[in-house]
């Protein structure tokens, strides 16, 4: 089956060894112990000073469809025993599940998602929550910072060709999230309705013009009948001097945009839009794309790019590194337990955490408290309670926020850090997190 069809079962994007732990939990009686999983980051990538939490919307999404049916336990069968087979045929998670809003920042020892249930029912979405916050926090995160460093010019998410095929469009969802305006992604369109974007690559180019250039015209020509004298042409592909004149001579000064994409962009971006204002284009924006990341966006921000275009650093592991978050038990019948493996420490016991700001909103401080404990004083500043209701009793909590609800959270977050915060320099994270 297609998951990508919005019907098919999740349940096996997951680990084998999930299944094994179940059968003894089963079998020894401790299945149905209360407990609490903790997802949290214990540090931030190098030099990152702070994480944006994405794909929450698509994870509730998904534990909606995490059902073993017969395909599902075929899978399962050579190594499992039929108490084990019987008891997922009718799983259905039952629990509550916490957590912080999609879009929210987040800092190392975050508690950004908290699962309770029994053992049985909670051990089993690990993978599953993991894979997907792992994932578009990631992209989430490094997306925040290009935006940033964006300065408010408009962001084109073009990762497509450099992701998998099925990743591709949630890629694309986490960079809307993070404040990108458009995606060349139509999944992603499709099935998140964000705005699509794309005009013409090389090859169009060299289609109608032969290998010397000498009908470049003809597919500036071509591509202007069809999508119309807003469109952005491509004039790169032989020279680029001659390819804005080109560029101008057949649209007029009205020309929507002309995209460079290979080159010393910020040499080029200022000799192509003096040439464009010499032409009497000046309204014409100058897109540029090509191996972009945040230092290559800041390092153009004093030359007159309107648009980035941004594919392979956003959506790879070089750009975007894992959030590397872990998803830990960290209470068992009420009681606390904890990790105490060298550098892989937990804090036992569920927890809550709050936000001081200023009254400028500038962020000051994250306190991370012991959920059945009084809440911290807040010291004169303004406090804000970080985990929010997702699920209870295993069904999503209704009026949950759209992905605009969430991308809105992610702009006012940014605001909110403290200037250091937003450097892109190696540091340490934006604000304290205190553990009470």
């Amino acid at each position: 089956m297609d998951l990508r069809d919005g019907t098919a079962s999740t349940a096996l994007l997951t680990d084998q060894y999930e299944l094994t732990m179940l059968a003894a939990a089963l079998a020894d009686g401790s299945a149905q112990r209360q407990c609490t999983f903790e997802v949290f980051a214990r540090r931030l990538p190098n030099g990152r000073r702070y994480g944006v939490v994405g794909g929450t919307g698509r994870l509730l999404e998904a534990l909606r469809r995490f059902r073993f049916d017969d395909a599902e336990l075929a899978v399962i069968a050579p190594f499992s025993d039929r108490q084990t087979l019987d008891w997922l045929r009718d799983y259905r998670f039952t629990g509550d599940i916490d957590g912080y809003a999609e879009g929210e920042l987040y800092f190392p020892g975050s508690p950004i998602l908290s699962v309770r249930g029994s053992f049985a029912e909670c051990v089993l979405l690990e993978t599953l929550v993991l894979s997907i916050l792992n994932h578009d926090s990631a992209i989430a995160s490094a997306a925040a910072r290009m935006v940033s460093a964006a300065g408010g010019r408009r962001m084109i998410e073009m990762g497509s060709r450099r992701a998998h095929e099925h990743a591709a469009p949630d890629s694309s969802r986490a960079a809307y999230l993070a404040g990108f305006d458009a995606t060349s992604n139509l999944e992603a369109v499709r099935r998140y309705g964000i705005p699509g974007a794309g005009t013409s690559a090389h090859a169009f180019v060299l289609l109608h013009s032969g290998p010397d250039g000498a009908h470049e015209a003809e597919a500036f020509r071509s591509q202007l009948r069809t999508l119309g004298i807003g469109t952005t042409l491509l004039v790169d592909t032989f020279d680029i001097t001659k390819g804005v004149a080109t560029a101008i001579e057949v649209a007029g000064t009205e020309l929507g945009g002309v995209r460079i994409d290979s080159g010393d962009l910020g040499v080029l971006a200022r000799q192509v839009r003096d040439q464009l204002d010499a032409l009497g284009a000046t309204k014409t924006r100058i897109v540029v794309s090509g191996d972009l990341d945040e230092y290559a966006i800041a390092a153009l921000r004093a030359e007159p790019v309107d648009v980035y275009g941004v594919g392979t650093a956003l959506v790879t592991g070089s750009g975007a590194p894992t959030a590397g978050m872990v998803y830990k038990l960290v209470e068992v019948d009420g009681l606390p337990v904890a990790k105490r493996s060298s550098h892989k420490q937990s804090r036992g016991g569920t927890k809550k955490a709050v936000r001081l700001a200023r009254d400028t909103g500038t962020i000051v401080e994250e306190i991370v408290y012991p959920a059945g404990g009084p809440v911290p004083p807040s010291n004169g500043f303004q406090a804000r309670d970080l985990l929010v209701p997702l699920v209870r009793g295993g069904e999503p909590v209704e009026d949950l926020p759209t992905l605009s609800d969430s991308r809105d959270l992610v702009a006012r977050g940014l605001i909110s850090l403290p200037w250091e915060g937003l450097k892109l320099s190696s540091g340490e994270p934006a604000i304290v997190t205190t553990f009470a």
